[in-house]
């Protein structure tokens, strides 16, 4: 039976990454055990998510630089031969959100500019651009433009079909004059200009359609950098708002701390400076306060899209959220053993997954399970290996 004819409500992703990551001692539960301080904080919530341990991305490495990588997989970023490629969200975009206004949204909570401020990377390995501001994203979701506001994005959107065209032109002529062995890749380059012209075609439709009124006043930016975790919060509504109204279906946020004095009680350094902490005592307590806001907000997200009632569940039971970092230790820069939570999204939850911790399983492996659980049909994801299968529903 067709998802029209049972009437369910679609089926959403949202990917988080904390650039920084999370101690290690302090989120992943010890042998024999189910919780740890940072789970702790999320205890309420618990059979609603899965913990992940022993898992990263093969080859990923490059500190820092593996942010760019953390949905798409792909090898030693920071080298100059490095490309990287298609990132879940856009693979997943492709096939269940492009009738939204919106086929996936990128935003951002950030000071300047710093390592992963995007972790949505297009099929031709390009970093889409995020959007950090909240009154802008809530103008783009929730606000009528004006007439001269609409003529302008209409203008825009002709110029952009008159490109195609000018492509279309020039591609034909070389199309006659090319050996056989590139028309594979010309074919290639002609479907993604006919994925371009759908694409604008959609953009006309959406522009003449009225945008969802939501009962939500419109919000104001903070402009304290240092507000990082009140920022988080506001921008996890909008993300929630925009999810609740099948504006989108795919969301990425990236939550970053770098260069920021958190506005959290007990602390006076700048986040990044404390993850190379050494394990000195007071660094490491002035860490765990900056981490502990960072996942009891990510609680608070949890909880409203839980508290949303939907056909069949809640909006957290019709969307996978994934939480983690490409970072295992920020004090060692290694991108081994990564801090992982799933919820939501119809999973079989309420447990931590411990795998070889020295020979990590890839994450991949759960890129595929949750592409599956999004109703895709497919069996590989960059350097997957297998699908997890220990998630999935009885």
């Amino acid at each position: 039976m067709g998802r029209a004819a049972e009437n369910l409500p679609a089926k959403r992703l949202l990917a988080i990454h904390v650039p920084l990551g999370m101690m290690p001692q302090f989120f992943f539960p010890k042998t024999g055990e189910a919780s740890s301080p940072y789970l702790d904080l999320l205890a309420q919530h618990r059979q609603h998510f899965t913990t992940f341990s022993g898992v990263s991305h093969p080859g990923v490495d490059g500190n820092h630089h593996a942010g760019q990588c953390f949905l798409t997989g792909a090898p030693h970023p920071g080298q100059p031969t490095f490309r990287n490629s298609i990132s879940l969200d856009q693979y997943a975009a492709e096939r269940i959100a492009l009738d939204t206004r919106f086929p996936s949204l990128a935003v951002s909570v950030r000071k300047g500019e710093h390592y992963a401020d995007s972790i949505a990377v297009s099929r031709s390995g390009v970093v889409l651009p995020t959007e950090t501001s909240v009154e802008r994203l809530y103008r783009r979701l929730f606000v009528a433009g004006t007439p001269e506001e609409k003529a302008a994005t209409m203008r825009r959107i002709a110029a952009g079909g008159s490109v195609l065209d000018l492509i279309h032109q020039k591609a034909g002529r070389l199309e006659k004059n090319a050996a056989s062995e590139d028309r594979a890749r010309l074919d290639q380059y002609f479907t993604s200009v006919r994925e371009l012209e759908g694409r604008l075609q959609r953009n006309i439709e959406w522009e003449n359609r009225p945008k969802p009124a939501v009962d939500y006043p419109q919000p104001k930016d903070i402009a304290d950098a240092n507000e990082v975790i009140a920022k988080s919060k506001l921008m996890f509504e909008l993300v929630r708002l925009a999810l609740q109204t099948d504006s989108t279906r795919v969301v990425t946020l990236s939550l970053s701390t770098f260069s920021v004095v958190p506005h959290v009680p007990g602390v006076k350094n700048e986040t990044h400076g404390l993850t190379h902490h050494g394990n000195e005592p007071d660094k490491v307590a002035e860490l765990f306060k900056i981490e502990e806001a960072q996942v009891a907000a990510f609680g608070s997200l949890l909880e409203s899209l839980q508290a949303v009632g939907e056909t069949g569940g809640s909006l957290l039971d019709h969307t996978q959220v994934l939480y983690g970092s490409c970072l295992g230790n920020a004090n060692s820069h290694s991108n081994q053993n990564l801090p992982l939570i799933l919820a939501g999204g119809g999973f079989k939850h309420g447990g931590n997954l411990a795998f070889d911790t020295q020979n990590n399983t890839p994450l991949a492996n759960l890129f595929v399970t949750m592409l599956q659980g999004l109703g895709i049909e497919t069996s590989k994801f960059a350097s997957s290996t297998a699908a997890l299968t220990e998630i999935r529903p009885s």
